[in-house]
């Protein structure tokens, strides 16, 4: 199977599946000498892992993750980094029934279509427990972005018709409750919304917003090697996200263009900044120095045991509910995802662009 490494420079290969023995990531590219330990990694698998609340899954893992190379005496050596997240709490009866029919929503069809059989267990690879991997991966670069004063403010934006309200954004708000959502009020209307739709046997869907902050003007590439163009494709890569959106996004086909330009002016200790940023922090496909600005639409759980419609593997047409432990919104959940696969783009397009000039690698090699 092709496509399971993200990165030119700082690269990461993920490997596992749902109910196979673990899940794991090799990153290659990191520089030597970076503090890092399990300890640096464990509180952004914390945030993904399930059990946490009637939000999500049942399912119980302690996500513990194990470093196994490229880390000497508390620093990193340059070599590739291997770690691993052992599966502990399977329960692949759950998921026996289903491995004569397809699940609407899922990719039982299109595996089956590709390479004429499928993992039926948890979807296998194409599970959403294949991002405990990008996170932990993510969590390395955080870190190092964090040292060169690049932060990130993840949250959840909407869940279902049920929006923040930006007048009541407190960022302080979003590690107190179990949405991850700035706004209390918010949180609390949208936590009810979720359980009512739950005991009607059905998902939910919603949005989570990335604001990264510090990131210098002139990351990424024209053409082909755009920033938001890798940014777009390293967020599509995760499981039930149907849009991705930079700055203003979807509203900007509403907007003239005398509203949507960002202009500049001159700051008092003479450097160039925008007046405006509905760009989302990004022209041209290259950073501009403001606050980079991203959102990603989840779709509603699919498993679900309200009763849908497909088609079994004798061609014939049934009616299912699924059962098993399912998450009944995924969003949560995947805040950390959206904010460690935006970290790992965001870094390599720093790493590339150590040598974008002479005058960076004539600095360099002094």
């Amino acid at each position: 199977m092709a496509g399971s490494t993200l990165g030119t420079i700082f690269r990461i290969s993920t490997w596992g599946e749902s109910h196979g023995k673990a899940i794991g990531v090799v990153i290659d590219g990191c520089p030597a000498g970076l503090d890092l330990s399990e300890e640096d990694i464990q509180p952004f698998l914390n945030r993904r892992k399930p059990g946490q609340s009637v939000f999500s899954t049942p399912r119980s893992e302690d996500d513990a993750v194990e470093l196994l190379s490229g880390v000497f005496e508390g620093k990193t050596t340059g070599t590739p980094i291997s770690m691993i997240v052992y599966n502990k709490t399977q329960q692949s009866k759950d998921y026996s029934e289903i491995a004569s029919y397809y699940r609407p929503g899922h990719a039982d069809y299109t595996f089956d279509a590709k390479y004429g059989f499928r993992d039926y267990r948890g979807g296998g690879r194409s599970s959403g427990r294949e991002t405990t991997a990008r996170v932990a991966a993510g969590a390395v670069a955080i870190k190092i972005l964090n040292q060169l004063g690049i932060t990130f403010t993840t949250y959840t934006k909407s869940i279902g018709p049920i929006e923040i309200d930006y007048s009541k954004f407190d960022a302080n708000e979003i590690f107190n409750n179990k949405l991850y959502m700035p706004d209390s009020d918010a949180a609390e209307k949208a936590g009810e919304y979720v359980i009512q739709m739950t005991k009607e046997h059905d998902s939910v869907g919603g949005c989570v917003e990335a604001i990264v902050k510090g990131v210098p003007a002139g990351l990424g590439d024209t053409v082909f090697e755009k920033l938001d163009a890798n940014l777009a494709k390293a967020i599509m890569s995760i499981g039930a996200v149907k849009s991705v959106e930079i700055g203003d996004g979807n509203h900007v086909a509403y907007m003239l263009g005398s509203e949507d330009n960002d202009g500049f002016c001159m700051t008092e200790d003479n450097t160039i900044q925008k007046t405006s940023n509905h760009a989302g922090g990004i022209l041209g496909g290259m950073s501009d120095g403001s606050d980079i600005i991203l959102r990603a639409s989840f779709k509603a759980t699919p498993s679900i045991l309200k009763a849908q419609q497909t088609v079994n593997k004798s061609n014939e047409n049934i009616e299912v509910s699924i059962k098993g432990r399912h998450d009944p919104i995924v969003v949560p959940r995947a805040v950390v995802v959206v904010e460690a696969m935006t970290a790992i783009t965001i870094l390599d397009a720093l790493l590339l662009n150590m040598t974008a000039t002479m005058d960076s690698i004539q600095q360099f090699y002094k």
